[in-house]
């Protein structure tokens, strides 16, 4: 029997209409980097997770931050995103969860993984000294006395070259302004060295190239010092690989990995979602920021020249845990292979032997979890981690297959308590353990 179906004109436009709804959904849904899941699905409970509604909220509504946007996934999969609170606190313009946000510190593990792509590539060797790549660092010197008062010094010659390996562990003795040692502070704002973020018309060359000519704050290898590190191996980046630091990584790391709102500067298109900065200068008031850490916080709208791989990135929670998953993948994600496992391995072990940062040693890029620092906090030993000065963190659970991101905006901010709270409530949602 053949039934034919009467399709008027209008019934033709309803099933239309239904196929382009379909299809807009499945790509909604399904051709997304991240999949999402229940939280039981993957061992955790739905309503434990919803204590970090609470607590979140708790912050919003004291005033303690102006919002949130907190992410967790477990076993590869997306069990929480959510946001909280305001992008705008006088008019209540909500923060959304693609909020892009200024992450700082948080850049020095992109501009890692780009240094071990080329790495892979035979580009170099981890123990080469730096001057082989950019000769300015050739016989380095190191600061013997330094007179505050008008900045004169003394140097001893270093005992040997800075290396690649120096710098990703931060033992090269090169500091950081503003938040560096004394002596650093000064010498780097007299000879003009930024801190990486907010001074977007300079260029990277000719600032490391200063920076190289300026006195080491310790011998190279003998202890960790915070410092400009990364932004000399984004420049190492650019040498190396022949192109500027932004379209290495938008070419062989965010477009691979659809990263779509990662990068140096925003497009037009993407201005309006970054985020608004804001302060609390003064105990119990939050203002918007109209200064952050030595720059205006609007750098990122910027038609920007210099890319600081040290702090210079914006990005989201959802792209910053796609990162974070294809390290935790062993480097490889949706049938993209960023960097291969050994380099994981390798990146992810202590490379500062007996020195500590605090409880936690480093890696490449990432600090790690020891047995003391898992006494103190629930993260499995092993885990990885960092944060960024304006109030992002993130961390990297190897054991338990849990990766969670927390992003706000804020600085100065005597609230931080925020970003390991986060961490106890999403462990204590397990209800299965790996």
């Amino acid at each position: 029997m053949i039934v034919r179906l009467s399709l008027t004109p209008r019934r033709s436009l309803l099933i239309f209409f239904l196929l382009a709804l379909a299809i807009a959904l499945y790509y909604v849904f399904t051709d997304q980097p991240l999949a999402k899941a229940s939280p039981e699905s993957v061992g955790m409970s739905e309503e434990r997770l919803e204590r970090i509604d609470s607590v979140m909220q708790e912050y919003v509504t004291k005033g303690r931050i102006p919002g949130a946007v907190a992410l967790v996934m477990r076993e590869g999969k997306v069990v929480y995103h959510r946001s909280f609170g305001y992008n705008d606190t006088e008019k209540k313009v909500a923060l959304p969860k693609d909020a892009i946000v200024r992450i700082a510190s948080m850049s020095k593990a992109v501009t890692s993984v780009a240094v071990m792509m080329l790495y892979e590539e035979g580009r170099f060797l981890l123990d080469d000294p730096v001057s082989k790549y950019i000769p300015s660092f050739k016989e380095p010197k190191v600061l013997a006395t330094f007179q505050a008062t008008d900045t004169t010094f003394t140097t001893v010659p270093a005992k040997r070259e800075i290396t690649i390996r120096d710098l990703l562990t931060h033992t090269s003795g090169i500091s950081y302004p503003e938040i560096g040692t004394v002596e650093a502070i000064a010498l780097y704002a007299k000879h003009d060295i930024p801190s990486g973020i907010g001074t977007p018309h300079y260029k990277l060359g000719e600032v490391i190239n200063r920076l190289a000519a300026l006195p080491l704050m310790h011998q190279p290898g003998e202890r960790f010092t915070y410092g400009l590190n990364t932004d000399v191996l984004g420049y190492l980046v650019e040498v190396v690989s022949g192109k500027s630091l932004d379209q290495f990584m938008r070419e062989r790391i965010f477009e691979p990995l659809e990263m779509k709102d990662t990068g140096f500067y925003l497009s037009d298109d993407k201005a309006a979602r970054l985020s608004t900065l804001f302060s609390e200068y003064e105990e119990g008031v939050t203002t918007v920021a109209k200064t952050g850490y030595g720059f205006y916080p609007n750098f990122p709208l910027e038609k920007g020249t210099y890319y600081s791989g040290g702090a210079g990135l914006v990005s989201t929670a959802y792209d910053y845990a796609i990162f974070l998953q294809m390290l935790l993948n062993g480097g490889a994600l949706n049938g993209q292979q960023i960097l291969g496992p050994v380099t994981v391995r390798l990146m992810t072990t202590n490379q500062i032997g007996d020195m500590n940062l605090i409880y936690k040693k480093l890696g490449f890029g990432f600090s790690i979890a020891t047995e003391r620092e898992a006494a103190r906090l629930p993260p499995s030993v092993g885990s990885l981690d960092w944060n960024g000065i304006y109030g992002t963190t993130y961390w990297v659970d190897p054991q338990q297959r849990i990766v969670a991101v927390l992003m706000t905006q804020k600085y100065p901010n005597p609230h931080v308590d925020l970003g390991e709270k986060f961490r106890v409530l999403v462990y204590q949602a397990i209800k299965q353990l790996d």
